[in-house]
């Protein structure tokens, strides 16, 4: 197999500091912006890494929050173990970096898979949590029920990208071929007619999956979500994150958002405590906080300033 590019790469310069940090057994890296105030912990999705939060980095700092963006376990120069792509194990990764920060509760910021991993955090940790916002990620719970009764909505729209990432070898081979070729797609499918910095960040995230063992580790995520669904784990799991949180939740969804529906989003109510608001940005997609970045991140200080 061909060798990707180097890790290092990745470390793409800004106002922002780059290091290595222990946490539940394995190495992250993070990219810091230290506005001296609380802490701030950036989640990014699929098939990003922490660069996703560039416009967040410091435009949060510049209000006052130290805040971290890390790539999550597989992706970035994190390490890539062969296994530990679950739930349970993602957000305890989470609780291991905001301690291994030497700080006793954080802001937590996901979207996408990393939104799915803050409402976990969010419930199994909840000491350590001072506020959720999830964008483009509804509650676990609100997915997993919107694709068994909405088959021909958000069921339809799961199938069409997941459903063929749980195949063996050929996902990974489609997403690196022809330099990363399918991830520009993807990225534009799933996003809003305007985005100002798409063939940078397309370029940047194209190189990403090409990293050894990034791509992987990513489609571990989704095999793990549908393999669970069979298992007694995926039953253990339903139990655990249904824990309403008591701590502010703000959830930032695209109004043309073709991966998760706004209803979908919409449902997560149920699980999302007295303290919940859902805001939808209608003109982006799947990426707001990177097709609207001011917008976005207006939004989110207004919610840790509340918090």
């Amino acid at each position: 197999m061909r060798r990707g590019p180097d890790a290092s790469s990745l470390r793409l310069p800004g106002p922002w500091t780059h290091r290595a940090v222990s946490a539940n057994g394995i190495r992250l890296h993070v990219a810091e912006c230290d506005g001296g105030g609380p802490l701030v912990v950036l989640l990014h999705g699929f098939p990003e890494f922490w660069w996703a939060w560039r416009h967040q980095l410091p435009a949060l700092a510049e209000r006052g929050y130290r805040v971290v963006a890390a790539d999550l376990r597989g992706y970035g120069e994190s390490d890539k173990p062969p296994r530990g792509y679950d739930l349970w194990t993602l957000a305890g990764d989470v609780a291991g970096l905001i301690r291994a920060l030497g700080e006793q509760r954080a802001h937590v910021v996901g979207h996408g898979w990393g939104g799915l991993i803050a409402w976990t955090v969010t419930a199994l940790h909840p000491r350590l949590v001072l506020s959720l916002s999830s964008l483009a990620a509804p509650h676990p719970l609100a997915v997993r029920a919107a694709v068994v009764r909405d088959p021909r909505g958000q069921g339809l729209a799961t199938a069409r990208y997941a459903a063929a990432f749980q195949l063996p070898r050929w996902p990974e081979w489609s997403l690196r071929r022809d330099g990363g070729a399918r991830v520009a797609r993807i990225l534009r499918d799933w996003s809003g007619r305007e985005w100002d910095d798409f063939a940078e960040a397309a370029g940047h995230y194209r190189r990403a999956i090409q990293v050894t063992g990034v791509v992987h580790s990513a489609l571990e995520y989704y095999r793990w979500a549908a393999r669970s669904q069979l298992r007694a784990e995926g039953r253990r799991f339903a139990a655990a994150v249904a824990r309403i949180p008591t701590v502010p939740v703000l959830q930032v969804h695209g109004g043309l958002d073709p991966c998760v529906l706004e209803r979908t989003a919409a449902a997560s109510t149920r699980w999302a405590g007295p303290r919940h608001r859902l805001h939808v940005v209608a003109d982006a997609g799947h990426f707001p906080h990177e097709e609207r970045p001011a917008a976005v991140t207006g939004v989110l200080s207004d919610a840790l300033r509340d918090a």
